[in-house]
């Protein structure tokens, strides 16, 4: 009797091949000529260098080597040496290129701190040729001495705040903003590894935006332009000044972090992106100092795969999603052909994290800012901000978020006056950087008219949104994030019923679940029931010093407000992707199906029995997607791919 075999996997192929965190580092060799190096992240092979010939635009890339990170550089090009310093994440390690020994490539020189460090945010050099590298979530400084090629750890300069930017003055002093709960900036002193506070700090800034940038000028000294006024940091302290200075040419602790940089050569020309708006990153402008016609370069990097954060069955039942970091909006038929990367869909540039259908269009949220951008693939693909534009970005679903993690479309009750009262998009998100309470959002395509709520549930986040018809209400899964820089405060989540007609909660609890962790996921199930998933987001247990938690599948009775059953899933499933929120899927049949990292199950109608239908194979699953007449799509990392149930 043969064994069955597991359904073959198919790679339907890699969408987007684009680069995150690009910036340019202008300069000069040895002998005076400018050299021009461009710093460059990617998921699929790691970040790299490329050197950038300033004539022709022929480029010499130079990839992390081989145990180097997926993930995004931090760098510095030294303005004494020419040499060009990068930290990586999520490995946290530190690396060196020095354009006058190419041959050594980018040279991994180990990890910053094991201890504290996954994502170096800021790198300074003090005159004694020390290199001084701050970094998230330790809110951690460390020392590098290229002579010994030594390490020297002072570790966390704060018990509360995970982030911290350094900058070191031409007289050799460090000083460092750290944020996000508070802003506030610290003298460090190496001789003892410790840090003091100086000058003025904001307690809430996302809550009341203000004013406080930390950078060096132009004089070599370093500046606080803040809320509370002007100040020079020097010799370990903050005083007033009356006016600032200008800023040194892309010498910048906090402030801008946006892919452009003005940063001039030596001899005063300037180097810029042209298509930066669009995160192509494939064309250069030099405009010389002296008013000469610019000059255009075009680069010929060549890139592994972008991370994929979203993947949704569109109206036209063609299979769409996005990338992360940059964001690129993409689709392709269900059988992976014609694959087509459209490009820019959002202004906020870094993932779409849900979308839904409504109308025969796509909505799509997007981070930072919960973004809102609406597309319609029956017409010409042209996104923008303006009439005309598709996708259309319609702005912020509510300003004090940031993740919009779940989106649902729900009509309105018709009127007397219509059959068909048209209907809102529905959108739970997580406080911006620094906050603690996600929000309840709304939008009105016909009208773009659009309202929110904050803190149903203080200090959690609405994280799955399902539409309950026979309630004519939302119901809400919380978990306990909060936003992105800020320790979790509880440690678990809830549920909320909602009335979108009068806007407010009709139910606020935890269903007397009393092994409710986070809601994860929610689906209808038969006989009016639900399930949801229940258990500790990925994100969570990284970014906010959570607990991890086993999953459980629930199967809950919304009339009652109770569990009816529950389970653990088999630990030998695997764990759940990073972003959970929609790992319960629906097959056209009404079949229920989940996925984690590893392995494919079904559910038994009405019960909490799981079984296996596939494990995954190659890259572990990173997106669950949809589930159409009987094939799973999914992706693994930069990779679209499918599996027949």
């Amino acid at each position: 009797m043969s064994i069955p075999q597991p359904p073959p996997i198919r790679d339907l192929g890699i969408p987007v091949k684009a680069v995150n965190w690009v910036r340019l580092h202008p300069g000069k060799t040895s002998d005076g000529k400018p050299s021009l190096l461009a710093s460059m992240g990617q998921n699929n092979g790691g970040p790299f260098v490329i050197d950038i010939d300033v004539k022709t635009g022929h480029c010499r890339q130079f990839l992390v080597p081989e145990s180097g990170p997926e993930g995004i550089p931090a760098c510095m090009r030294s303005l004494r040496t020419g040499i060009l310093w990068m930290g990586t994440a999520w490995n946290g390690h530190l690396y060196r290129y020095d354009p006058e020994h190419s041959e050594r490539g980018l040279e991994d020189l180990g990890a910053i701190d094991p201890e504290t460090v996954t994502f170096p945010t800021g790198i300074t050099e003090t005159p004694d040729g020390m290199i001084w590298i701050g970094a998230y979530p330790g809110a951690s400084v460390t020392r590098f001495d290229p002579s010994t090629g030594k390490f020297k750890r002072f570790g966390r300069q704060d018990q509360v705040d995970k982030y911290l930017y350094p900058l070191a003055s031409d007289d050799g002093e460090i000083f460092a903003q750290i944020k996000i709960t508070t802003f506030r900036m610290v003298c460090f002193d190496p001789r003892t590894g410790t840090s003091k506070r100086v000058g003025p700090h904001i307690v809430e800034p996302s809550a009341n935006p203000q004013r406080y940038e930390f950078f060096k000028g132009a004089d070599g000294k370093l500046y606080l332009d803040s809320f509370a006024g002007a100040f020079l940091l020097e010799n370990g302290e903050a005083h007033p000044v009356e006016t600032l200075p200008a800023q040194m040419p892309g010498i910048h602790a906090t402030s801008r972090h946006g892919y452009q940089e003005i940063l001039p050569f030596p001899d005063g020309s300037i180097a810029t992106f042209i298509d930066d708006k669009s995160f192509e990153f494939r064309r250069i402008r030099i405009t010389s100092a002296d008013g000469s016609a610019p000059r255009e370069l075009t680069l010929d990097w060549e890139g592994g795969g972008t991370a994929l954060w979203t993947l949704h069955l569109g109206p036209d039942q063609k299979l769409y999603g996005s990338s992360m970091l940059p964001e690129h909006l993409f689709s392709c038929d269900l059988d992976g052909g014609n694959m087509v990367n459209h490009g820019q869909c959002s202004v906020s540039g870094g993932e779409a994290y849900s979308m839904v259908n409504y109308e025969g269009k796509i909505a799509i949220g997007s981070y930072p800012a919960s973004r809102i951008s609406l597309y319609d693939p029956k017409l010409p693909y042209q996104f923008g901000t303006g009439p005309g534009a598709n996708p259309l970005d319609v702005g912020s679903a509510d300003i004090l978020t940031t993740r919009p993690h779940a989106m649902i479309y729900v009509p309105d009750l018709p009127s007397e006056a219509s059959a068909k009262a048209g209907g809102k998009i529905w959108v739970g998100a997580a406080a911006t950087y620094g906050l603690d309470d996600g929000a309840l959002a709304w939008f009105d395509p016909a009208t773009a008219l659009r309202g929110s709520t904050r803190g149903i549930m203080p200090d959690r986040t609405p994280f799955v949104l399902l539409w309950i018809p026979e309630f004519q209400q939302i119901l809400v899964g919380f978990n306990s994030e909060p936003g992105t820089g800020v320790m979790a405060k509880v440690d678990r989540g809830g549920y909320a019923f909602w009335d979108p007609q009068n806007n407010k909660a009709t139910y606020i609890g935890d269903f007397d679940d009393p092994d409710l962790v986070d809601v994860c996921s929610l689906i209808p199930a038969v006989n009016g029931l639900v399930y949801a998933l229940s258990g500790r987001n990925p994100r969570l247990v990284t970014h906010y010093d959570c607990q991890p938690a086993p999953t459980r599948l629930c199967l809950i009775d919304p009339a009652k407000r109770c569990v009816v059953q529950s389970a653990p899933l088999p630990e030998s499933y695997g764990s759940l992707p990073f972003e959970s929120g929609h790992i319960l899927r629906a097959d056209t049949d009404g079949t229920i199906y989940g996925a984690t990292t590893e392995t494919v199950f079904r559910i038994k109608p009405g019960t909490v029995e799981t079984e296996t239908v596939a494990k995954i194979t190659g890259y572990p699953l990173s997106v669950v997607g949809p589930i159409h007449e009987g094939t799973f799509y999914f992706a693994s990392e930069w990779m679209v791919r499918s599996i027949d149930l």
